[in-house]
């Protein structure tokens, strides 16, 4: 378990608005999930935060982030976003790679640096995942034509659009697979017990629920521009 004091005020924030995104109701044991640390100090955290103005508690205990805190998470976001983009655009790392790294560096950027970043990549690209900067709920992204490969239609030829990018084991599982942002997916079958028989460019595979529910895609006919660029 993390202590305390290695969790930043920024993780805490950014949790909140990564996990609001998700669907999720936020309370202590929420973030105490996300981010690996003890209950007691996600609650000392939390009290901190909520006296300095970045969180409200709601009398059910759902943490809410204020303006100040939504403008820190937003920050957050962004710099995490350019360090994912640099690391993949500039010195090609492998896109199933970078989301740790960022993590580490995104505390890191100066003012200067992040305004460096912000003028040789801009603010409108896609990070190596096929995210925006600001996380994006499922509502948002099936406004935008995506749907997850588990609510996939048998038959069904698909663009990668996006993954989520938390879970690093998830990330090595899909490359490996074949599943890469600006890929294409073919549905073979969709079985009883709610496992996908998909094809790749790198073959066939059977892929569980769990997986399936974190890749969002695009009906291939709707979308000959693909929605990011894959990274080897």
């Amino acid at each position: 378990m993390k202590t305390a004091i290695s969790v930043s005020k920024e993780d805490y924030l950014k949790a909140v608005l990564e996990a609001e995104s998700e669907g999720q109701t936020v309370i202590s044991a929420t973030l105490a999930h996300w981010l690996g640390v003890s209950p007691p100090a996600v609650s000392m955290a939390v009290r901190r935060l909520k006296r300095d103005g970045y969180v409200e508690v709601k009398a059910d205990g759902v943490v809410r982030l204020t303006s100040k805190g939504k403008q820190t998470a937003h920050r957050t976001a962004l710099r995490h976003h350019l360090i994912e983009r640099m690391l993949s655009e500039m010195f090609g790392m492998p896109w199933y790679e970078v989301h740790d790294e960022a993590e580490r560096l995104e505390h890191a950027v100066s003012p200067a640096f992040e305004a460096r970043l912000l003028e040789k990549l801009g603010l409108l690209g896609m990070c190596p995942h096929g995210n925006a900067v600001l996380p994006e709920n499922p509502t948002k992204r099936a406004k935008r034509g995506l749907r997850t490969l588990a609510e996939s239609a048998e038959g069904a030829e698909y663009t990668v659009a996006s993954l989520y990018e938390r879970d690093p084991k998830l990330l090595r599982f899909l490359h490996q697979t074949g599943i890469e942002p600006g890929g294409t997916v073919r549905v073979l079958k969709k079985n009883y017990d709610q496992t996908l028989a998909i094809e790749t460019p790198m073959g066939s595979f059977t892929l569980g629920a769990p997986a399936a529910e974190k890749v969002w895609v695009k009906p291939r006919a709707q979308n000959a521009t693909g929605a990011g660029r894959p990274r080897n």
